[in-house]
């Protein structure tokens, strides 16, 4: 009988998700604001509380991360990682500078204590790779010039996050410096390794999950990930990390037929991780904390929109890539709630769990909007930019022999 209630109800959230998508495709809106307000109607606290399929959805929900590392990972080779890494390190650190700013202040304002000023400024730093993953792919933004830098920035804080978790663990536990510094150390060192292997071997890699039978290299490719992955985060390293340096390790026509056949795949487990991060959060203790968050996420969508900015100016991107490369970086997710729920368990504060999760519910829903309203805004930016150049108004009719601006000349910004 249990196991009839949890076939119905993965049931009816597949089928939900699907019709959502259906609506999100006919009214040419991301689907993402519509997955998680899903997962709030069917959480604690909501219309229609789901139980018997909890675990199962939030099994999928980390497969949905792992898989859109992995698929972004696909699209870059060992060499543009290591040199967008090198160059990213700057904008990286203004990156952690600007962001944790403003959580680290309201802890202290609020009086938590230092510990939770820690805990809040990780939350208010980290962007949601698997959300600006998704958006980056449904705009269409993969080939565009400020997607390398935007990709570097994300992959700076995942390696920042395997940094940080051990040492906030270490401060939740009561640990000190050494525990710390041992947590610290065990990181790195899984990093190196599989950054080892990844740069310095992935012929062998491919060599080992290369098939003519596409049945057998799905099995192969999602095995190792899933794998490889789990072994990062069992060691404290983001499982985010993992999956993206194995997809770094495949290259060429593999690389192209893995992320053909597991883009389904990658699909339906994306849509879970949006509805479960909606499931966890129980709506009616986000009224109390939505000033302060609201606050908090107009700051947080300024600061990553600086570090957008600066992040594609220092590329060399025009106006309206860095534009785009700001609104990429604005949701927030996956990490920040972790994030939340580790500080929450340690008996920090109890408000600082609701304040994170209306934190990231405004930003990960506002974000996906924001992404798709910067395109036609970062279009009239060029034209208006074009017509200075040319000496005529902004609203002026372009005459006949004016090159005519079209997607992918906005885009190429």
């Amino acid at each position: 009988m249990h196991t009839a209630t949890q076939l119905i109800e993965l049931g009816g959230i597949i089928l939900a998700l699907g019709v959502l998508g259906a609506v999100s495709v006919r009214f040419s809106v991301s689907p993402i604001p519509l997955y998680l307000l899903a997962g709030l109607a069917f959480g604690s606290g909501g219309v229609l509380p789901l139980g018997a399929s909890e675990e199962f959805v939030s099994v999928g929900a980390e497969v949905g991360v792992i898989l859109l590392l992995f698929t972004l990972g696909l699209e870059y080779t060992a060499d543009e990682l290591v040199g967008t890494l090198r160059t990213s390190a700057p904008v990286g650190l203004a990156d952690l500078a600007l962001n944790a700013a403003p959580g680290v202040a309201a802890a202290l304002l609020l009086g938590w204590g230092p510990v939770a000023a820690v805990a809040m400024g990780g939350v208010t730093y980290v962007t949601s790779s698997g959300i600006t993953a998704k958006v980056v792919g449904d705009l269409g933004w993969l080939g565009n010039r400020e997607t390398p830098a935007v990709l570097s920035i994300l992959v700076f804080e995942d390696l920042a996050m395997a940094a940080y978790l051990p040492i906030l663990t270490a401060l939740l536990a009561g640990a000190g410096l050494l525990g710390g510094a041992v947590a610290l150390a065990v990181a790195a060192a899984t990093i190196a390794a599989i950054l080892y292997v990844a740069l310095r071997h992935g012929r062998l890699v491919e060599r080992f999950v290369a098939s003519p039978s596409e049945e057998v290299l799905l099995l192969k490719v999602l095995g190792l990930t899933l794998l490889v992955a789990g072994i990062a985060q069992q060691l404290q390293v983001s499982a985010a990390v993992g999956a993206f340096l194995v997809g770094i390790a495949l290259s060429g026509s593999l690389a192209h037929t893995a992320q053909r056949i597991l883009t389904p795949l990658r699909d339906l487990f994306a849509a879970v991780f949006f509805v479960f991060f909606g499931l966890t959060t129980d709506p009616a203790q986000l009224p109390p904390v939505l000033g302060v968050a609201a606050l908090l996420a107009a700051a947080g969508i300024a600061t990553k929109f600086a570090t957008g900015w600066l992040a594609a100016r220092r590329a060399g991107v025009a106006v309206t890539g860095r534009l785009r490369a700001g609104a990429a970086l604005a949701p927030r997710g996956e990490f920040n709630i972790v994030i939340a729920g580790l500080a929450v368990s340690a008996g920090t504060n109890a408000r600082l769990g609701p304040l994170a999760a209306a934190y990231v519910l405004i930003l990960a829903v506002a974000g996906p909007l924001l992404a798709r309203a910067t395109e036609p805004a970062a279009q009239r930016l060029r034209r208006a930019r074009d017509a200075r150049a040319a000496g005529r108004s902004p609203a002026a009719p372009e005459t006949p022999d004016a090159p005519e601006i079209v997607a992918g000349d906005a885009r190429a910004g």
